[in-house]
């Protein structure tokens, strides 16, 4: 959808499909037309979470793009908080109406971004694919307030085309492309793509709220809603110094950091909810803490810049596509534990009966995500989608950092022409090594 109809008709069409499938849940008397319509809706909200982050990555500056991209996820905690607050305020209506309210106000956020994206500009990076040049020039001057015959535009263009052409000569934009092993590390950074979306998934986050309130009703927490509405405020709020800190801090060292501190108040959790029976007061208070102090080290990490990083590291040539893998691993995994997680800690027979056990698990695949952030995700702070090609052509993930500030030092040093020309230079010896290699 991405590269056919493009970065910005395709959201609008994301939010066309999402709100049919609302219509058709609306409009259910039955559990199958309730189910077709969740499907729709489903498929919606796919698109849309594969589109937006790749739309935000593309027209941004490089210098706030992890904070633009950062408040889509921010989006996302507030549409959790206002589930919470619509479920809480309608859960004890005795109608239809306890599920129709929550489920008819989606149309609202449907209409406000599709209306949103008619008005803005197509993505620079999908019209100089699609060869539309002159349109790329009109729609970079609107996103940087300038003119299309400005200098600048003009140079930023000629290095998206620059890279565009390297990667054009190495093979189509098909799906087997993504699998390529080629000197741009496609194969390697599609995989880190699709893993960095699994393992933001396995820190378990979405176990607390699924199922946070029958986990802590099951804890002893006398009102289970109004600790679900506390725990998405703290989502919300802790995700505004995630939004400060990206381009500050930078990627891969706050990925790092979240992954640490989450798993340490997951096996706190864990030891508590184990060790201290569910009569004793205190030590419920201390389990909701560290819950929360959890979804904070999340809101403020993993939960943004896992879409921030795969918004930015894929070529220009595949980027929709690998997205769609990247994003299509993020709901698949979503899908495994949500369905999985009853059977993990419910009791009764064919169950696990693991309880608070269950954060020895999220804990341990806390340590999963730190292993893989290390030894996988580069820092990217600061770089254009372009210069990321060549950070990923020259460097590992654990040397990213040093190389990263070389690269920022020579742009410095010899200037945004200069730099251009090194790295057309690049490309070109690159693309020469690939035809005698063939």
């Amino acid at each position: 959808m991405g590269d056919f109809l493009g970065r910005k008709w395709g959201i609008v069409s994301a939010c066309l499909v999402f709100s049919f499938g609302v219509a058709l849940q609306m409009g259910a008397k039955a559990i199958p037309l309730f189910v077709v319509g969740r499907i729709f809706a489903g498929l919606g909200v796919g698109m849309v979470s594969c589109l937006v982050p790749m739309y935000q990555s593309e027209c941004s500056p490089k210098w706030i793009r992890g904070a633009v991209v950062s408040c889509y996820q921010w989006a996302i905690t507030i549409g959790l908080l206002l589930a919470s607050i619509v479920n809480n305020a309608t859960q004890h209506r005795g109608t239809d109406a306890a599920w129709q309210i929550p489920t008819g106000i989606q149309f609202i956020w449907a209409a406000v971004l599709a209306g949103g994206m008619s008005l803005l500009p197509e993505s620079p990076r999908y019209l100089i694919k699609r060869h539309r040049d002159e349109d790329a020039a009109k729609s970079l001057a609107r996103l940087t307030s300038s003119s299309p015959h400005d200098p600048e535009v003009a140079l930023e263009l000629d290095e998206i085309r620059a890279n565009l052409r390297a990667e054009e000569e190495l093979g189509e934009s098909s799906y087997a492309d993504c699998f390529k092993m080629t000197h741009n590390k496609i194969l390697f950074r599609v995989l880190s793509g699709i893993f960095l979306q699994a393992w933001q998934q396995l820190t378990g986050i979405n176990f607390i709220f699924y199922y946070g309130t029958t986990f802590f009703q099951r804890s002893g927490i006398s009102d289970p809603f109004l600790i679900s509405v506390a725990t998405n405020v703290v989502n919300v709020g802790m995700t505004v110094p995630g939004i400060w800190l990206i381009d500050r801090a930078g990627r891969r060292s706050l990925l790092l950091i979240g992954a640490a501190g989450m798993l340490v108040c997951e096996y706190i959790v864990a030891i508590v909810g184990v060790a201290v029976s569910e009569s004793n007061l205190a030590a419920q208070k201390v389990l909701i803490a560290f819950v929360c102090i959890y979804i904070a080290f999340f809101a403020a990490t993993w939960g943004p810049i896992a879409w921030v990083i795969t918004g930015e590291i894929f070529p220009l040539n595949v980027r929709a596509k690998a997205m769609s893998m990247a994003t299509a691993s993020n709901w698949l995994w979503n899908f495994g534990i949500g369905y999985a997680t009853p059977y993990l800690v419910n009791p009764g027979p064919g169950n696990a009966n693991l309880g608070v056990k269950v954060f020895f698990i999220w804990g341990s695949t806390c340590v999963g995500c730190l292993i893989f952030t290390y030894f996988c995700i580069p820092e990217t702070k600061g770089l254009s989608l372009e210069a990321i090609d060549v950070l990923y052509q020259n460097t590992t993930p654990i040397h990213s950092v040093a190389y990263r500030r070389r690269l920022i030092a020579e742009e410095e040093a010899l200037g945004p022409v200069g730099m251009q020309e090194k790295e057309l230079g690049h490309e070109k010896e690159k693309s020469g090594e690939h035809v005698e290699s063939v």
